[in-house]
């Protein structure tokens, strides 16, 4: 009976209630779509449930969970690291480049099992001493050496450490019993003759060997040597030599031992060349 009364109504419902109803439902869920499509700030997340997921034609959407995000970082957070990143690789390569510089002669890496020797510190040289005679590297062969690189004209810190050479020569020959050959090598040639190199360690003393020579032949030698050296330009034809001040001992090969600073003073200085001394074989 109800199937006949189904069907007899479906018979009877006119046309135009027919089309009415099946155009609004499909309004409603156009407008249902749009809304779950339309972008929004917010992600939303929707399941659909096989048994109870439709009601009454209805569609049943779970509630909207807000998903946290986080706000981009300013490029400082990239730039600040990446700088220091730089500039401690930068520092690492800078130092690495003073340290093979200052590798010793006779001294270095293997390379294909084979030792890579040679001087990267020092070099043949032909000067002259206070006296005008010839002096070469050849000369200096089976003897301990203190050299040092300055000038006749340094307001300070030359004549502070000609003194300290010159009082540990003496600590090691009276304290050590170790003989050694101090020699001055000028860096200032174009004032720094012979004659003016004689008066000036005199009044130090008179074991310092003092050398002096050609602008080419100084240059050349203090290249070798890793000496740096400026002229600082001052009112009238006055000048300066803005330099490194450095001090080699060079042992009786004619090899980079060791390299002192400023900051030793004569008695370390003594003891630093004699520690040396003890620990190189004859």
């Amino acid at each position: 009976m109800n199937d006949s009364f189904t069907t007899k109504h479906s018979k009877t419902m006119p046309v135009s209630r027919f089309i009415f109803f099946s155009s609004k439902r499909r309004s409603t869920d156009a407008f249902n779509l749009l809304k779950r499509c339309h972008p929004s700030r917010r992600v939303q997340t929707c399941n659909y449930s096989k048994s109870s997921g439709y009601s009454n034609g209805k569609t049943r959407i779970h509630p909207v969970i807000p998903v946290e995000t986080r706000a981009p970082r300013s490029w400082g957070a990239y730039v600040i690291p990446a700088a220091i990143l730089g500039f401690a690789g930068l520092a690492a390569f800078v130092h690495y480049n003073d340290e093979r510089r200052a590798i010793l002669k006779g001294q270095g890496s293997k390379s294909g099992g084979n030792t890579v020797r040679g001087p990267t510190i020092g070099g043949p040289f032909t000067l002259i001493d206070t006296k005008n005679q010839i002096v070469t590297e050849q000369d200096f062969h089976g003897k301990w050496v203190l050299l040092y690189f300055g000038y006749t004209s340094s307001p300070d810190v030359g004549p502070e450490q000609v003194r300290i050479i010159a009082k540990a020569v003496d600590i090691l020959e009276s304290k050590y019993h170790n003989e050694i050959l101090p020699v001055f090598v000028t860096i200032d040639p174009q004032r720094d003759t012979a004659a003016q190199l004689r008066a000036y360690l005199r009044e130090f003393d008179s074991r310092i060997l003092g050398l002096t020579g050609p602008v080419s032949a100084i240059r050349q030698m203090a290249q070798e040597y890793r000496i740096f050296f400026k002229k600082i330009e001052e009112e009238g034809d006055d000048y300066l030599v803005e330099s490194s001040h450095n001090m080699y001992l060079l042992n009786p090969k004619l090899e980079v031992a060791r390299c002192f600073g400023v900051e030793y003073n004569a008695e370390e200085l003594s003891e630093a060349i004699t520690k040396e001394l003890r620990s190189t074989p004859s």
